[in-house]
């Protein structure tokens, strides 16, 4: 993974609170990826090289983690956005 983007996810993880982990599986259109959310609800995700490094970098920042494809999205990462989009409005 670029040092970038390893660089990146540790910033969310070390600059918020209550951060979990969704490893999301490749698909045919997209690499594997790696969905950070904070307890607000806000998020960030970006590619990974594999699933295995997404499990691995949870493991190591102690980051409850899930599987996108069985545990659902957490309902506070839409508020975070509806709240952003009136924001933004």
């Amino acid at each position: 993974m670029p040092d970038a983007m390893r660089q990146h996810l540790s910033q969310f993880v070390a600059t918020r609170r209550g951060v979990e982990a969704w490893v999301e599986q490749p698909t045919s259109f997209n690499k594997p990826s790696l969905l950070l959310v904070a307890a607000d609800g806000e998020s960030t995700r970006r590619g990974i090289p594999s699933v295995a490094y997404g499990y691995d970098f949870a493991a190591r920042h102690d980051l409850p983690c899930y599987d996108a494809g069985v545990v659902p999205y957490p309902k506070r990462m839409r508020e975070y956005g509806l709240r952003a989009k009136r924001a933004r409005q």
